[in-house]
């Protein structure tokens, strides 16, 4: 895919088709880091920690916070 560099205002722009942005998972508005090595620019979305809230929601909203968690059986010289 070709893309054209254009006027924007007082600067110049790219514009992405929506479905590139959402295969890249690329939202409206959002942040990415731009790097620029031997003469290739490179658009990457910058790592975020999770808040306890969006780890949570990956499980259903059940974590197991009861400080229990059963590792099977002992394996070599471990002491339980």
């Amino acid at each position: 895919m070709q893309a054209q560099v254009k006027e924007w205002g007082n600067s110049q722009g790219i514009r992405l088709p929506k479905e590139i942005l959402k295969s890249a998972g690329i939202t409206l508005n959002e942040m990415l880091d731009v790097t620029v090595t031997d003469g290739v620019i490179t658009l990457a979305k910058p790592f975020r920690h999770k808040t306890l809230e969006e780890r949570a929601s990956e499980y259903n909203g059940r974590l197991m916070l009861d400080g229990e968690y059963d590792f099977g059986e002992p394996v070599g010289r471990e002491v339980w």
